[in-house]
């Protein structure tokens, strides 16, 4: 992910120089800054897919023998 956030980074910068050079109010600007929110809306969905471990998780994915992970079919 530290991929897209350099990415990110890359395009803010570019923006800025862009409507420094060319004006804030220029569409060259205003397609700089639409490229830097369709990278943080990209870099939020991927955040947002990445589903986070609870402790039983964890414990049942390093043990899977346990007691406490079996699973039992009705």
């Amino acid at each position: 992910m530290s991929n897209i956030q350099d990415k990110i980074q890359e395009e803010l910068k570019q923006a800025r120089e862009v409507c420094t050079t060319e004006g804030a109010t220029s569409g060259d600007c205003a397609a700089a800054w639409d490229a830097v929110e369709e990278l943080q809306a990209e870099a939020s969905h991927q955040q947002q897919g990445e589903k986070k471990k609870n402790s039983l998780e964890q414990y049942c994915e390093d043990n899977p023998d346990a007691a406490e992970c079996r699973i039992y079919d009705d």
